[in-house]
């Protein structure tokens, strides 16, 4: 990325040096995010997002170990691994209690460091950075796990505690939202899927939604209320905007939970009004999800492992990494139906 909101230029870079306590990657597989898109687009300055241009985009990546730093002992050269969207330092006490994805230190690629969008990436820290993939999960599908599918898996699991019977609505079916759904289901929960788009509440369907709404020709608030009898136990908003926000909460029963997984555009710029007295009134709990722990992976490893959830069935699309221009463009217009990954350097 030369500028922000001009098309991604390609060119030759030099191979990555090694970190001493880092590896380098060949990628087989980098997700296309809408996170890369916000970062091309210039937004979330108000979160103190100022990349540092020319850079490269990406971070949902995985690949296979090819260089290994002096100072790393258990990852080894042919390790197939997959990469967390935000790399922690391992040492301050957010990391130390188990919260790497709060780390005090943390680092990005694809926006505070050079990221995936080249097929070679180094890697800090790996040994806190990196997990090994199992030979079940090859690196296509572990390309979806980086980011999208590991936060919806953290919000479902730990942050909005879905248990099985339970009725959960998922705002926005993207990337984000389609693995809500997933995971959701797996779990044993009834889902509702929101979206504008028909074809991707039919997608919300093949993964494992019971109803849906198109928020474009009906309300959704009244439309679940009505479906369920009264709301749902949970929400996720997956997309970040207004309307989302006070939709999730409106969709709410007495002492239902609300996770907010999509951040804000430049229209809110991260204000969001609420109904304050309606969340008072009925003990709505409301909760943030970002990236998650790194405790969680096994968890989502063996999942995947056993065939409860089939995050590869999610992508949309493999390109070549010189189509990634069109795919942020379809990002503008949300045309993108679930997950497209860079697969040909």
């Amino acid at each position: 990325m030369v500028g922000q909101d001009e098309p991604l230029a390609m060119s030759e870079v030099d191979f990555p040096r090694v970190p001493p306590d880092g590896v380098v990657v060949k990628l087989d597989a980098c997700g296309v995010c809408r996170t890369d898109w916000h970062i091309w687009k210039g937004h979330w300055d108000w979160l103190g997002v100022h990349p540092r241009l020319p850079l490269i985009l990406g971070h949902e990546m995985a690949g296979v170990v090819v260089e290994v730093g002096g100072e790393v002992r258990n990852l080894h050269v042919g390790n197939r691994v997959v990469a967390p969207f935000h790399y922690s330092c391992g040492l301050c006490n957010r990391c130390q209690a188990g919260f790497q994805n709060l780390c005090k230190r943390p680092q990005f690629p694809g926006s505070s460091l050079q990221g995936g969008f080249a097929e070679y990436v180094p890697v800090p820290r790996a040994e806190v950075n990196l997990l090994v993939l199992p030979d079940s999960v090859d690196s296509l599908a572990a390309s979806t796990l980086g980011c999208r599918f590991m936060t919806a898996f953290h919000g479902t699991v730990e942050i909005a505690q879905l248990r099985p019977g339970e009725r959960i609505a998922v705002y926005g079916c993207g990337g984000v939202g389609l693995s809500a759904v997933m995971i959701a289901s797996a779990l044993g929960a009834e889902v509702i899927a929101v979206d504008i788009d028909d074809v991707k509440l039919e997608k919300a369907h093949e993964v494992g939604a019971s109803f849906s709404v198109n928020s474009s020709r009906e309300d959704p608030v009244a439309a679940i209320k009505e479906f369920t009898n009264g709301g749902v136990e949970v929400t996720i908003d997956a997309l970040g905007i207004e309307e989302t926000v006070q939709n999730s909460i409106g969709t709410l029963r007495v002492r239902g939970r609300h996770v907010q997984i999509g951040l804000t555009t430049a229209k809110e710029r991260g204000l969001v009004a609420m109904p304050i007295d309606i969340i008072v009134a009925q003990e709505i709990r409301i909760a943030g999800c970002h990236g998650m722990p790194r405790r969680r992976y096994p968890d989502l490893l063996r999942m995947v492992d056993k065939g409860l959830i089939q995050p590869a069935s999610l992508i949309g699309q493999e390109v070549s990494l010189e189509n990634v221009n069109s795919v942020l463009d379809g990002m503008s217009s949300f045309e993108n139906v679930g997950f497209s990954v860079i697969t040909r350097w």
